[in-house]
C-alpha cells in the first residue's frame, strides 16, 4: 500500500460500542460514541503482529488487513488481497486463534471463484438478516451468507442497491466498512471522510443519519494518528 492511509478495515467488537480499526500492518482498538462526541482510544496504535500473536507471520499482519466482518461472539472474518481467515480474536485477553485458514478467498467462499472478489474485497459489514453479510468491491456489493458460503443476491450496484448514496463518494467505491452496535446502523468510510447509514436489510430505505464529513472530525482522537504515510 503506497500514499496517505486512512481506515483499511475495521470490525465491531463483541465488547459494547468497542471497534477494531485497521491500517496497514497496524491496528487499534476504540470505544465509540455514534453521533456524539466522547470517543476514546482502548489500544494505541500497534503492529497486527503484537495484539493478534496467532497472525503473526501470516499476510494479516505483514501485508495487513484490509477488509474484516464480525460474525457470533467474537469471531471474525479476515482479508488480505486474496487471503481469507477466520479467526477467534478474544477481545483484550491476547488468546486469539486461528479456526480456518488462512485459505484463498475462492477457496473459503466457493461463489465468489471466477468473480473480481476472489482477488479482494474493500469492505463488509454484517447484516440483522440471519447469517448475511454485505460484501462490496469497486462499484459493485453482493451480499452473502457466512455460514452455507452461498451468495444470496447477486451483484449490483452500490448505487442500484444503495439509492441514497447516489451523488456521494460512496457511489463509487467504500474502503471499508462495519456495523454499529446500534441496530441497523453502519460505518461507511473511504478516503478521509465517512459516513452513517441506517440499513433497511432487503430494502431501499436506506438513510443518511448524518453529512459524510472527514473522518478526523467525528474521530477527533484519530487526528495525530491519521493518516498514516
Amino acid at each position: 500500500m503506497s500514499g496517505k492511509v486512512y481506515i483499511n478495515a475495521a470490525f465491531p467488537s463483541s465488547k459494547p460500542f468497542q471497534v477494531y480499526f485497521f491500517m496497514k500492518n497496524k491496528y487499534m482498538r476504540l470505544y465509540y460514541t455514534p453521533g456524539e462526541l466522547g470517543d476514546e482510544i482502548l489500544t494505541p496504535l500497534e503492529l497486527v503482529s503484537t495484539g493478534f500473536t496467532s497472525l503473526a507471520g501470516t499476510p494479516f499482519a505483514e501485508q495487513g488487513i484490509d477488509c474484516s466482518f464480525n460474525t457470533e461472539g467474537s469471531e471474525a472474518y479476515i482479508f488480505s488481497y486474496n487471503n481469507c481467515a477466520y479467526i477467534d480474536y478474544a477481545p483484550n485477553t491476547g488468546n486469539d486463534r486461528i479456526l480456518v485458514g488462512p485459505t484463498t478467498i475462492d477457496e473459503m467462499f466457493p461463489d465468489l471463484k471466477n468473480t473480481w472478489f476472489a482477488d479482494g474485497v474493500d469492505g463488509a459489514f454484517r447484516s440483522t438478516r440471519d447469517k448475511e453479510v454485505y460484501i462490496f468491491k469497486g462499484k459493485q456489493y453482493a451480499r452473502i451468507n457466512y455460514d452455507t458460503k452461498k451468495l444470496t443476491q447477486r451483484f449490483y450496484g452500490i448505487s442500484e442497491g444503495f439509492p441514497v448514496l447516489k451523488g456521494t463518494i460512496f457511489e463509487n467505491g467504500i474502503d471499508t466498512c462495519f456495523s454499529s452496535h446500534l441496530e441497523n446502523e453502519v460505518y461507511l468510510f473511504k478516503g478521509d471522510e465517512y459516513v452513517r447509514m441506517k440499513v433497511d436489510p432487503h430494502g431501499s430505505q436506506d438513510t443518511l443519519m448524518d453529512f459524510v464529513i472527514p473522518i478526523v472530525e467525528g474521530w477527533p482522537e484519530l487526528k495525530d494518528i491519521l493518516p498514516l504515510s
